[in-house]
């Protein structure tokens, strides 16, 4: 196996490491661990460097919380610093096995982008690949390529869970930090795939992911969304065809974009909008942040070029 380096982003997870990430790395006691610390409090911080110096695990503390994105760039920066030659990015609610990281390990080559099956704790698929399709924007599963006559969907891996190896993350740049949240994972593909790099879902790769485990309140209903799940996933959607269409497709986007912001508030479920405020406002607020982005992408792509 390459020289790996397991990177895990925390903000406000230490419970969660010690479930999760400690159960990965008892399976693969040759990679090295780096934690990095999105800042949340100081109490946080404390628990995760105390769990970090028991562990063995190399710490890095940021200033101030960077989103996703931001951490996996600095986490991603220390592990090939330290010579790792491929990192695999690991949430903190999020687990596997020795198998399936050696899976991963064995499967494509050095440009080759890679993802497990991704399973809830009860068995339940929650990822084995998607699509985005450029021409609307949606999200679907592979096997309904057919479905929609027209489409042109491209596929993309979750950040849930990826192995990444050093000549891939050059190739790419690393990720966007602008998305902070959400559609950071489907902008690095994108970027890898037109880059010249390859994706793969390794079927006999499974990772563990307890849904949700960072962001959900105690007693939270399995559907619910948080108001930061909605307004970023509503947001980033406009973010990505800013980065990857062509003014026609930024408008046609644009077009699809209350729908698609009503959709992605509808994965909580209905029974949320008895109380609406949250899913309501992050909605507008998603909706206008996207829409100023669109305006800015379309203003520098009109501008006249010396």
């Amino acid at each position: 196996m390459q020289q790996l380096a397991i990177v895990v982003v925390s903000y406000g997870s230490s419970a969660l490491l010690e479930r999760h990430l400690a159960a990965t790395a008892g399976a693969v006691r040759e990679a090295r661990v780096v934690v990095v610390d999105n800042r949340s409090t100081v109490e946080e911080l404390r628990a995760v460097a105390s769990l970090a110096e028991r562990m063995g695990w190399e710490l890095v503390a940021l200033e101030s919380n960077t989103g996703f994105g931001g951490g996996v760039n600095a986490g991603a920066a220390r592990a090939f610093e330290l010579g790792a030659e491929a990192i695999l990015v690991l949430n903190p609610d999020a687990s596997i096995d020795r198998a399936g990281i050696e899976s991963l390990a064995a499967a494509g080559d050095e440009r080759t982008l890679r993802s497990p099956v991704v399973r809830s704790p009860e068995g339940r698929v929650w990822f084995s690949g998607l699509d985005v399709d450029l021409v609307d924007g949606e999200i679907r599963h592979p096997r309904r390529r057919g479905d929609v006559p027209g489409g042109l969907p491209v596929p993309w891996l979750s950040g849930a869970c990826l192995w990444i190896t050093r000549e891939v993350w050059e190739l790419s740049g690393g990720f966007d930090d602008d998305y902070f949240l959400y559609w950071e994972d489907v902008d690095f593909s994108r970027r890898v795939a037109e880059r010249g790099g390859r994706l793969l879902v390794v079927e006999d790769a499974v990772a563990i992911h307890d849904e949700g485990g960072t962001h959900k309140r105690p007693g939270q209903r399995a559907e619910a969304k948080s108001e930061l799940y909605y307004y970023w996933n509503i947001r980033n959607r406009m973010r990505f065809a800013a980065g990857h269409l062509d003014a026609d497709g930024i408008r046609r986007w644009q077009r699809h974009s209350l729908r698609a912001a009503w959709r992605i508030i509808m994965r909580g479920g209905k029974r949320q909008l008895l109380r609406p405020a949250g899913p309501m406002r992050a909605l507008w607020r998603g909706v206008r942040d996207g829409r100023r982005i669109a305006e800015e992408a379309l203003s520098r792509a009109s501008a006249p070029r010396s």
